[in-house]
């Protein structure tokens, strides 16, 4: 007989959290919100900026910037202090805020590159950011490589158009083998099918993974044999089917995304309230405590 335990565990690991319209709600702050696309949200724990990204409408000619809370509220938008001379996005933070991760087309050896790559910059204990550095082979390819997020597993997941996936494009990871620099492996079939998979965000205890495809955004939860096949997330999340950029709050409890209003409204960030509404994103004036 199977204890009762187990049947639960079961039943949540493959069960969907639910999510009603009224879960999900748009968040435009004044400064922020513009007539352009904004995207790709990252909360400095250092120093509660906030840091995205920005482009044209039709989503072209990617910049990540930063704004800080005052005030008077959000400032105005400037480029990342590390800001290069490519199109660049997808920016996260490290636990503590040691370090930021994001993929760029800048310079490389005074060549300009033409695929996308992922990159890293440091920070040092009085907050001055480094130079940026680009991630060696066999993370980059000469392929295009998106959205780096590190795990609770220790691995740093991404995706990439390289050769060898199960479809177009596909969710792969990594992780550092010692001296021998970096293992990378296909994420595997539960993520990843015939099409386009872009972005694999892994929740802050690990337990969960929210998946943007090239329909929307998906769910896989962790077991003992790996990610759970993914499931769609239904029509309150993939409104439009253009669902991107996800963020959890440091609790998990709240996923914020972009979404692509279509028509002649441009891009703009949305939260979805997963379990209870809690103080996030931070609100400003007040965002940061004195």
């Amino acid at each position: 007989m199977v204890p009762l335990r187990f049947m639960l565990l079961a039943a949540a690991l493959i069960s969907q959290p639910a999510a009603s319209r009224d879960d999900v709600e748009p968040w435009t702050p004044v400064g922020i919100a513009s007539g352009r696309f904004e995207s790709h949200a990252a909360f400095d724990p250092v120093t509660g900026a906030l840091f995205f990204v920005r482009s044209a409408p039709d989503f072209s000619g990617w910049r990540i910037l930063t704004s800080r809370c005052s005030p008077m509220g959000w400032t105005q938008p400037i480029d990342a202090p590390f800001a290069g001379d490519g199109v660049e996005a997808d920016p996260w933070f490290e636990r503590g805020g040691r370090g930021l991760w994001f993929i760029s087309t800048r310079s490389t050896d005074g060549v300009r590159r033409k695929d996308l790559d992922v990159w890293r910059v440091g920070r040092d204990a009085q907050g001055r950011w480094g130079v940026p550095e680009r991630l060696p082979a066999p993370v980059n390819s000469t392929g295009n490589e998106w959205f780096p997020r590190i795990g609770k597993d220790g691995w740093l997941y991404f995706g990439s158009d390289r050769p060898g996936g199960l479809g177009k494009t596909d969710i792969w990871r990594a992780r550092r083998n010692g001296s021998r620099g970096w293992k990378v492996e296909n994420a595997g079939p539960a993520l990843n099918g015939p099409g386009d998979e872009y972005e694999a965000l892994p929740a802050p205890d690990g337990r969960s993974m929210i998946l943007m495809a090239s329909d929307g955004l998906y769910l896989s939860r962790a077991t003992r044999s790996g990610w759970s096949k993914r499931v769609r997330l239904g029509a309150a999340i993939n409104a439009t089917g253009s669902e991107i950029g996800a963020l959890f709050s440091p609790s998990g409890r709240s996923l914020m995304f972009a979404r692509d209003l279509k028509g002649s409204r441009s891009g703009e960030f949305f939260v979805w309230h997963i379990n209870g509404r809690e103080a996030w994103p931070p609100s400003c004036p007040g965002a940061i405590a004195k």
